[in-house]
Formats: structure tokens, C-alpha cells, sequence
């Protein structure tokens, strides 16, 4: 019995390696692209057609970094495995894994609240170029 529970143990430790490197991969994208990316974000130009651009960019980047969010969370599904487990090594894995759920929590809220703001961005300049456009048409009308 010793001896299985060792083998799962260092099972266990093999697996954590690999979910761990691919926490590595998604969190430095995240530290090197992804962050960066998203303060880029934070100016938005004050033309609808500049603001489009920045849309379609930012659709573009929304890709690539939901994809790195969606491999994140699939490794981290992993974490509940080792709940079971009670050696003292366990509680370092479990430090780590937290350090990275942390990390990809904060920047999966981050990239939804921009998603929402630049779509939001989006929808009032569209208002406003609207309402501009009528009241054009308006002073037009009226001098007509």
C-alpha cells in the first residue's frame, strides 16, 4: 500500500510538472502580451473610424487571449486531483496553482471588462455619428 501510494504520489508530481508548464506558457503571455495589450486599450480615439480600427484590433488580440484564458482554466480543472492527497509536498503545488489562478482570474476579468467597454465605446460614438447626421440633415432642411 506504501508503495502505490508512492507511485501516485510521484505520479502526481509529473503531472503537476506539465500543468505547471503550461501555466508558464499562459502566464507569460499574459505578463508579456497580454497585459500590455490590454492598456493599449485604455485610450480610445475620438473618431468612429479610428475607434472601428481599434475594435477590430482588439477582436483580433480577444482571439488569441481567450484562447490563452480557456488553457488556463483547462489546466487548472486539473487542481482538484490532488485535493485527495495529504503529503506536505501538495501544499507547495496547491501555493503555486493558486499564485496562477490568481493571475489568470485577474486578467480573464480585465479582458472581459474591456470587451465590454470598447463594445460599449463603440455603440455610443455610432449614437452620437447618428445624431450628428440628423441634426445636419436637420440645419439642411431648415435652411432650405
Amino acid at each position: 500500500m506504501l508503495s502505490n501510494k508512492r507511485i501516485q504520489e510521484l505520479e502526481l508530481v509529473m503531472e503537476f510538472e506539465k500543468v505547471e508548464e503550461c501555466f508558464k506558457e499562459v502566464s507569460s503571455w499574459i505578463e508579456n502580451v497580454g497585459r500590455k495589450r490590454l492598456k493599449e486599450t485604455t485610450n480610445l480615439d475620438d473618431s468612429l473610424e479610428v475607434l472601428l480600427q481599434a475594435q477590430k484590433q482588439f477582436k483580433e488580440f480577444d482571439l488569441v487571449a481567450s484562447e490563452y484564458c480557456k488553457r488556463g482554466q483547462e489546466a487548472l480543472k486539473k487542481k482538484n486531483q490532488w485535493e485527495d492527497f495529504s503529503f506536505v509536498d501538495v501544499h507547495s503545488y496547491r501555493a503555486k496553482l493558486q499564485t496562477y489562478e490568481d493571475q489568470l482570474e485577474e486578467f480573464c476579468t480585465q479582458l472581459d471588462e474591456t470587451r465590454h467597454r470598447v463594445c460599449e465605446t463603440v455603440r455610443l460614438y455610432e449614437f452620437f455619428d447618428k445624431v450628428r447626421q440628423g441634426i445636419c440633415l436637420m440645419e439642411e432642411g431648415v435652411k432650405s
